[in-house]
């Protein structure tokens, strides 16, 4: 990051939260394999009560947990940050599932052994921990009264939840943690990023929906008007509309490279003459089995509107994918869509529920109705997929970034596959 942009940002959330930068008041989850780094920001290890060489560790769930226990070791935390959504969302799920053991290593001061963290590394980061039966006994307590709301009673003094990424696939997992375990917390996400730069800060930590201003002197920007003319012209920065969407187009110092960056943005208004931006979409993540183009944003906005028709029903993840990929497994039918969720509250789907995601889909797209009437895309297959299906796919994945939601790997097809339940 440039320290331009870092500074920038912890004078944002220094002004906004008082007591952001205390020392050892900010507990990091986030899972950087090779080398330790704070996604979000200024790498200043006296923040950090997590130590920095548990996000290194080779296994991500190892990592996630190790820290997880080092921030429950602190009852006075003004800061939780995560890499990503997901992972902020994993760590909890992890903190539902395993607290009883957790609470012991908080007891006894130790670090239990677990796949993914090799001994040495257990003993060295156990050596960091000592016993404290108030703090377990804390922990039994408030996981005993459920986990609405749980990180605010783990954490009473704490007043911001900071996300390296918070928007496009990772936006499902901020409303989830919103409604649930972080429910009454701000979500910060201080840095606009793409193809590898850094590209623009966010100056409005309350705002509900991240904005970002781009910094002119980070790179160099162009922007394509959507949706795109047959022959599209670049406009600069002082061209932009505001309330218009465009495509990024970005050439990144040091390498000087010009792309595309698949990033389509919405002006949403301008900061000392500087455009602020909000990402809309990305222009590969488009489902299209007929030339329909359904984008991620909107499928997935028919997608909830479906899951609301569901009694008791929250979703948790999804991926979809044009039945192409699956080859003879698809059956003989037209192409079609093939989704896999995972569902909280709900174990099975009736046909009738099934059909409801095909049904809005063709209710808020009339492209697709059209094709679905002429027999050319053939009805859409919902496949519910086990608990922690999506968790266990973004430690198969093996990289510290967002999954995809529409799939277009052979590899991970075959991973979620293998989770079906009906």
């Amino acid at each position: 990051l440039p320290a331009q942009g870092s500074l920038l940002y912890l004078d944002t959330l220094r002004a906004t939260f008082p007591r952001a930068l205390a020392p050892r008041g900010t507990a990091l989850l986030s899972w950087t394999p090779g080398h330790p780094r704070a996604p979000a920001g200024w790498p200043l290890p006296t923040l950090y009560c997590t130590p920095a060489r548990a996000g290194t560790l080779p296994s991500r769930a190892a990592a996630l947990r190790v820290q997880l226990l080092f921030a429950l070791r602190e009852r006075v935390l003004h800061v939780l940050e995560a890499g990503l959504a997901s992972e902020l969302h994993d760590a909890l799920a992890t903190l539902r599932a395993s607290w009883p053991e957790l609470a012991q290593d908080l007891e006894l001061g130790r670090l239990s052994p677990q796949p993914g963290l090799p001994e040495g590394e257990r003993g060295r980061l156990q050596a960091l921990l000592v016993p404290d039966a108030a703090r377990a006994a804390e922990l039994r307590a408030e996981c005993g009264c459920g986990f609405e709301g749980i990180v605010r009673r783990l954490w009473p003094q704490l007043e911001v939840v900071v996300l390296g990424t918070a928007h496009g696939a990772e936006q499902l997992y901020c409303d989830a943690l919103r409604q649930a375990d972080c429910k009454g917390l701000p979500f910060y996400c201080p840095f606009y990023q793409a193809a590898g730069a850094l590209l623009g800060v966010n100056l409005w930590p309350k705002e509900p929906a991240p904005r970002f201003l781009l910094c002119p002197d980070w790179a160099f920007y162009e922007f394509l008007p959507c949706p795109a003319k047959e022959e599209p012209q670049t406009v600069l920065l002082d061209e932009l509309w505001e309330g218009r969407e465009y495509e990024l187009v970005l050439t990144a110092r040091p390498r000087e490279y010009r792309c595309r960056a698949g990033e389509v943005l919405r002006v949403a208004g301008f900061h000392k003459q500087c455009p602020v931006v909000e990402p809309v979409r990305r222009e590969s993540q488009v489902l299209s089995v007929r030339g329909e183009s359904i984008s991620e944003e909107w499928f997935c906005r028919s997608l909830c509107r479906t899951v609301g028709m569901w009694p008791g029903a929250r979703l948790v993840d999804y991926v979809c994918v044009e039945s192409a990929l699956l080859g003879a497994s698809s059956g003989a039918c037209a192409p079609h869509y093939e989704v896999f969720m995972e569902l909280r509250g709900l174990r099975d789907l009736s046909e009738g529920q099934r059909y409801k995601l095909d049904q809005c889909l063709q209710e808020d797209f009339p492209t697709y109705k059209s094709f679905r009437f002429k027999g050319s895309i053939g009805p859409l297959r919902l496949h519910l997929v086990g608990a922690g299906a999506f968790a266990r796919l973004r430690e198969a994945l093996g990289s510290p970034v967002p999954m995809p939601r529409v799939l277009r790997e052979e590899r991970l097809l075959q991973l979620i596959q293998g989770t079906v339940i009906s």
